[in-house]
């Protein structure tokens, strides 16, 4: 039942194979059922190991110029802040280590405000005008997702936290997680 006939030596895998010995027959079948190339196949096992017990969420801007993908657990914990921009703009947002981060498309699309100390970095489609995700004063490190950005069908609970982002020091000082936050 398969393997090398009788008699015949097996061939050693090519530069860059691997043998998947008795698992070779699985990952063949799951490559073709989900219709995926190696490498996509590969990607996918990877990202299922280095993010356990995370989700891939998918989102983007309004127009659809703008898509990225975020890795991030499924209950989010996201913050409203009362800063000026944020109340203007009704900023809510989870926080994510730049690692688990990546823009698929429309980077060519966005645009940057800054202002004050031109730490945080306030990206928004230029087409639509959304700002789905940005970097934040708090943690440049990371990205800031707007959770009302995200495709449906990942985000399982929102809790919100308020942050006093009207004495943004203080409010840093005395936040015992929020810098760690964008740490891997």
């Amino acid at each position: 039942a398969g393997g090398t006939p009788a008699g015949a030596k097996a061939e050693p895998p090519g530069p860059g194979a691997i043998d998947l010995g008795a698992q070779s027959g699985r990952w063949a079948a799951f490559q073709e059922r989900h219709r995926l190339s190696c490498e996509e196949a590969a990607r996918l096992l990877l990202d299922a190991y280095e993010y356990r017990g995370l989700v891939k969420h998918t989102g983007g801007c309004h127009c659809g110029a703008v898509r990225f993908e975020v890795w991030a657990s499924a209950d989010l914990h996201v913050f409203n802040c009362n800063c000026s921009i944020c109340t203007k703009k009704q900023n809510r947002h989870f926080i994510v280590p730049a690692s688990r981060f990546k823009l698929l498309k429309g980077a060519d699309n966005l645009t940057t405000y800054t202002f004050n100390t031109h730490r945080a970095q306030h990206t928004f489609c230029k087409t639509c005008g959304v700002q789905s995700f940005y970097t934040p004063r708090s943690n440049p490190d990371g990205y800031g997702i707007a959770p009302h950005c995200l495709d449906d069908g990942t985000v399982q609970t929102i809790i919100t936290e308020d942050i006093n982002g009207k004495e943004w020091e203080k409010a840093m000082r005395e936040h015992k997680t929020i810098r760690d936050m964008s740490k891997p």
